[in-house]
């Protein structure tokens, strides 16, 4: 196994952690404070193809691989987890997901504005009654000859509020249960959606996360993606790849609370010495290191095993599930390495562990990975 990067993959990573420290850190305090992120930053993400980094180059997007897009999402999350989950329900998710199913005239219609940041899309599988079980979906679209009339309420939408375009997931055809769900490509502005109000969260307090509510909102048949009845297909296979997204926005956030606890640890002083010279830190600081290492081969691996066309279902749901959990760990022990000084915004520590939790929860709970990791072990 090489793990060596190439010159392509290092020359992202150098671009993403320019984009990172000189445009996301000014200000990454006040944006999460505000509870909004800057639609210039949007549009310089996706001037600079953080924003499409998968999408072939005829639509806009960069043709680059799944490594190279979660190097990307690890420099950009060590600063702003918000910025880091926009970026991932736009790459893996949203755009991912067009190119992969959508028809040509779809892809020619949408990816190249999603693409460059001139619109953002939203994921919306999500229900009051339908989280983790995207088989119970009480959002019915009916079918009316030339057209779906879908009626509905998704919850938990990232980018609810700042996006263009939506894929909806709904059903069709409820006798058929999973085989009767669809997916639909659904605009801001249509008569009958609306957007209800935004969540006040714990963390990435910067991306807008927002109830969406659909009351008989016409949708072209154009706009269903894939054959009638393949949208369940659509959302699971979305979200394998979205899980490897998150697995490297978990991974930013730790490393991100790891650097700056090394850098503290060396000039905090305490009994006439900098505590990194205290045991107790030195234990705390190599095994903070060592799981973040753990952490990175494994979404490595599902980044690589994706990029090779092998089963990376398995993979990308251990590299999910370890790299949230470090994600949470580490942080925790970075607000303690601080002290009192890390339980205030100012020195960024106490945020990270507030957007940490997140990881944990969104793209299925770590329940739901030890379950999609059982079943592929017990094929």
């Amino acid at each position: 196994m090489d793990f060596n990067l190439s010159e392509e993959h290092l020359a992202v990573m150098a671009a993403a952690r320019d984009f990172a420290q000189n445009e996301l850190l000014p200000g990454v305090i006040e944006r999460d404070t505000a509870q909004s992120f800057d639609p210039g930053l949007i549009r310089k993400m996706g001037d600079l193809g953080f924003l499409g980094m998968m999408i072939d180059p005829q639509y806009g997007g960069g043709g680059m691989d799944t490594l190279s897009y979660v190097i990307a999402m690890e420099e950009i999350s060590k600063i702003d987890a918000s910025a880091g989950v926009l970026m991932s329900v736009n790459n893996s998710l949203v755009c991912w997901g067009l190119q992969h199913y959508g028809s040509d005239a779809q892809k020619q219609k949408y990816l190249p504005s999603l693409a460059t940041g001139q619109m953002i899309g939203a994921f919306c599988l999500s229900e009051p009654e339908a989280g983790s079980d995207a088989t119970s979906q009480h959002t019915l679209a009916e079918d009316k000859g030339d057209h779906y009339l879908i009626n509905g309420t998704k919850n938990w939408i990232t980018s609810g509020s700042s996006s263009s375009v939506c894929l909806v997931v709904a059903q069709t055809y409820p006798d058929k249960k999973h085989k009767g769900i669809n997916v639909f490509i659904v605009e801001k502005g249509w008569e009958g959606f609306s957007v209800g109000k935004k969540e006040d969260k714990m963390g990435i307090r910067a991306s807008d996360t927002n109830t969406l509510m659909f009351s008989d909102v016409k949708v072209p048949k154009e706009n269903r993606i894939g054959d009638d009845g393949s949208g369940f297909k659509f959302a699971m296979t979305t979200l394998n790849g979205g899980r490897i997204g998150i697995a490297a926005q978990a991974l930013g956030i730790a490393t991100g609370a790891y650097e700056l606890s090394l850098k503290y640890s060396k000039e905090r002083k305490t009994f006439g010495k900098p505590i990194s010279e205290h045991q107790a830190i030195q234990f705390k600081l190599a095994e903070m290191a060592t799981k973040i290492e753990a952490a990175r081969l494994l979404v490595y691996k599902a980044a690589r095993l994706k990029d090779a066309g092998k089963d990376y279902i398995q993979a990308a749901a251990m590299a999910k599930l370890y790299a949230s959990d470090v994600a949470m760990w580490v942080t925790t022990e970075a607000v303690q390495i601080h002290g009192g000084y890390g339980y205030v915004k100012e020195y960024h520590v106490e945020r990270m562990m507030r957007d940490a939790k997140i990881t944990q929860i969104y793209e299925g709970t770590s329940e739901i990975q030890k379950l999609v990791i059982a079943r592929e072990l017990l094929k």
